[in-house]
């Protein structure tokens, strides 16, 4: 109110010290002044102030009480509609402005949000849609070579994986259309939070069918597994053609090994794929030796473990827990190296060294003519000869039945030296190409090898 009074008072000195000056200047004119009656604004010479360098306006005499009220009263409205104008200003721009800033952000960002969610399901089911064809071709490609093998597990499989691909596509095509009805429709910012209740709910539906999908994608792919785990039992390894097949443990079945070259050797490898079905403390699977020495080498399985024999059992290489004990056996790649030079013999399993000794009959030179035989060993007691077994006598008191070999045997080769890492790892590879690696003293498929008994070649 102070600041309003000070304002008004020049402003009414001002309009007295005109109204004075017109009096002044009409003074010689016939116009009547009464100075009798005394008004409030009257100058006397008293009140005259002295003169100063700059003229100043008429002093106006004090407010009265009444005045000082009306200027509080006029004041204090003027200060009240200031409020009111600002309260307003807040109001319809300040909250205009951040509505407009709250929905530009929802319409951005709610948006960039959902295209995310769309882009990453998207791109999910691409994924899934692309392992299923995968799996549905290799599926069909092992039936066409397998077909008499795993025809009902592949059926099954395959209307599995069948199904699957037909809700993957489902899954897309609702993807799809939740794209084009949330982000693709005109007025997409408007209605915001109607439609992110209805992309939550879908996005939530979409979600379960996903793991439900998921959870029916690990059985199927199970499945799958178990399949394929059996289909590699039903075929050989290595892309062998055939194997050689025992049956049972007997003394009369085994296969006699005529090699190419003599076996004069002072190193050499021998590897073989071999699927055992039953495997006692000790499995002949190949044994080399004459009569003066039946056990010049032999290749064993014991329970869990392989072993390797140059010049008799004192020159032992032994490797545990080669061989998985009980269950169904599976095919296992062997081989066993040995050098004369310096006595180092080694077994790998699977493509992997498992155990190495040296020492291992130092300097010693494999002899000449002796049998080369697999699934049996020779003990001496009987004549080395390739005639028939009703015309060698004292033939059945050569081998020991509980040294049989019973089950499979395939990839079978041997060389005159010592096979790299490199080497016997390509060989092991189930996969691979391993049977068309032939040694040069044993060839697969190229050395004549002669079953007896009931041993057998198949396909």
């Amino acid at each position: 109110s102070s600041s309003m009074f000070l304002w008004r008072l020049p402003v009414k000195a001002y309009v007295l010290s005109v109204c004075s000056c017109l009096v002044l200047a009409y003074g010689d004119d016939d116009i009547e002044v009464k100075y009798r009656e005394t008004f409030y604004n009257e100058i006397t010479e008293e009140d005259t102030p002295e003169p100063t360098s700059s003229p100043t306006p008429c002093n106006a005499p004090d407010l009265t009480k009444w005045d000082k009220i009306f200027s509080m009263l006029e004041n204090s409205q003027m200060r009240e509609n200031m409020l009111l104008q600002y309260a307003d200003d807040i109001i319809k721009v300040e909250i205009g402005s951040l509505r407009a800033e709250m929905l530009r952000f929802v319409g951005q960002y709610g948006g960039s949000c959902g295209v995310a969610v769309e882009t990453a399901g998207r791109r999910m089911v691409l994924q899934l849609e692309s392992r299923l064809r995968e799996s549905l071709d290799r599926l069909k490609l092992r039936d066409q070579t397998s077909a008499r093998y795993s025809v009902g597990n592949s059926n099954h499989l395959e209307a599995m994986l069948q199904q699957l691909f037909s809700a993957v596509q489902t899954q897309s095509s609702q993807l799809a259309k939740l794209e084009a009805s949330c982000f693709n429709s005109p007025g997409a910012g408007t209605g915001l939070n109607a439609k992110t209740r209805t992309m939550e709910q879908e996005a939530t539906s979409q979600e379960l069918a996903l793991d439900r999908m998921l959870a029916a994608l690990s059985q199927a792919r199970a499945g799958l597994e178990e399949v394929v785990r059996s289909s590699r039992q039903q075929h050989l390894p290595a892309s062998c053609e055939m194997a050689l097949l025992f049956p049972m443990r007997s003394r009369r079945i085994f296969t006699t090994i005529i090699p190419d070259v003599p076996l004069s050797l002072s190193s050499f490898t021998v590897c073989m794929w071999v699927k055992p079905t039953v495997i006692s403390n000790k499995t002949v699977l190949l044994s080399y030796g004459n009569r003066r020495n039946p056990f010049e080498i032999q290749l064993l399985l014991g329970r869990t473990s392989a072993l390797l024999t140059i010049g008799g059992e004192a020159h032992l290489v032994e490797a545990r827990n080669v061989v998985k004990s009980g269950g169904t056996l599976e095919w296992v790649h062997l081989c066993g190296s040995w050098s004369s030079e310096q006595g180092l013999a080694t077994l790998w399993a699977g493509g992997r060294k498992v155990s190495t000794t040296p020492g291992v009959a130092e300097g010693h030179v494999l002899p000449d003519g002796g049998s080369l035989q697999l699934g049996q060993e020779r003990n001496g007691c009987c004549p080395l000869t390739q005639s028939s077994d009703s015309q060698v006598a004292g033939y059945n008191g050569g081998f020991d039945p509980k040294l049989a070999f019973a089950g499979k045997m395939t990839g079978v080769n041997m060389w005159s030296r010592v096979l790299s890492a490199e080497e016997i790892s390509q060989l092991a590879t189930r996969e691979g190409q391993g049977c068309a690696q032939r040694g040069n003293i044993v060839a697969w498929g190229v050395t004549e090898m002669v079953p007896h008994g009931g041993a057998q070649f198949i396909n």
